[in-house]
């Protein structure tokens, strides 16, 4: 019959047996010996007191050793300590070692911190990628649009992963180029007729510079005419003409009549005055008449003057009326 005591030993001795497994994994350094991978017991319990998976650091080191390459315990933890990714980081090594690349772990390392796939990065090396740029326009000297799409091959350049300018810095570069080149033709047809221009053109400024890829090649996939941007510019152009002399027409006419209505007031208030100075004729009339100034006869003389003004006037105007009649 177990008592409590009995118990208590059983329990306490299979949390040191697990304890012990826990912390000394014999089964991995077992494995890691029989891949001739010599990893000592203290270094594996280090690695638990560090609280790093031992399964992952003697999994890296017995595919490195496996592929050939010479790689230390301490410098796998000090990358996984960092917040690398020591596996991607040991498989792009031995991807570069195998397509003859020469990529040191310090390097790989240097880009996998960097937030670069550096797995990636070395397919892309030995497998170039094609980058496809968006529709591009620009306007030859002619004024006729072109609309150009091209596919860009690329190569990851190792050396410049760490600090080099992405595909969207590429990508932007060819469209300047080609808007460039597309802008410095003569003629919209001489880039139909070879779109090859533009693809020299480009690639001859050196627009992988800085970057983290190399460019192998600029292909033009497509070119398109689009509007006569010259001839909608020089009807634009037009229509402002135009505009500003009709603008300028209408202020003509206003001044004019303007100037019409003054001179119109003008009249107006000539004929006022006359009118006002013949109400003042028959006062000096009379004034002469008292101050005997103007005798009976003067002033009958007078009255027959204008009575025969007055009907040479209307003679007149009857003639000029009968001519033109």
């Amino acid at each position: 019959m177990t008592t409590p005591t009995t118990i208590i030993f059983l329990f306490g001795a299979m949390l040191f047996i697990f304890l012990f497994v826990w912390l000394i994994p014999v089964g991995l350094w077992i494995s890691a010996a029989a891949s001739k991978v010599y990893v000592s017991l203290f270094t594996l319990i280090g690695m638990r007191l560090r609280r790093i998976s031992p399964q992952l650091i003697v999994g890296a080191l017995i595919s490195a050793r496996k592929a050939g390459l010479d790689i230390e315990t301490d410098v796998l933890e000090a990358h996984l300590l960092a917040g690398g990714n020591v596996e991607r980081v040991i498989f792009a090594m031995i991807s570069a070692d195998k397509a003859s690349i020469d990529l040191p772990f310090q390097r790989a390392a240097a880009i996998d911190l960097a937030g670069r796939d550096v797995l990636d990065a070395v397919k892309m090396s030995v497998i170039p990628r094609v980058i496809e740029t968006p529709r591009v326009s620009a306007v030859a000297k002619d004024g006729i649009q072109l609309f150009c799409v091209a596919r860009v091959t690329v190569r990851a350049n190792i050396d410049r992963l760490v600090g080099g300018a992405g595909e969207e810095t590429i990508i932007a570069r060819v469209g300047e180029g080609i808007v460039s080149s597309i802008g410095s033709a003569i003629s919209h047809k001489a880039v139909l007729e070879n779109p090859d221009i533009i693809s020299k053109n480009v690639l001859g400024k050196g627009l992988d510079s800085g970057t983290a890829f190399e460019i192998l090649s600029i292909d033009i996939a497509d070119v398109d005419v689009g509007k006569n941007i010259g001839a909608t510019l020089q009807i634009d152009q037009a229509d402002a003409d135009k505009n500003i002399a009709q603008a300028q027409a209408e202020k003509r006419r206003a001044m004019a009549v303007a100037n019409e209505q003054e001179m119109k007031a003008r009249v107006v208030e000539m004929k006022a005055k006359v009118v006002e100075a013949e109400a003042e004729i028959p006062k000096s009339i009379a004034e002469a008449f008292r101050k005997g100034h103007l005798g009976i006869m003067d002033y009958y003389r007078m009255q027959n003057i204008q009575a025969d003004t007055s009907m040479r006037d209307t003679l007149a105007t009857s003639s000029e009326g009968e001519v033109s009649k």
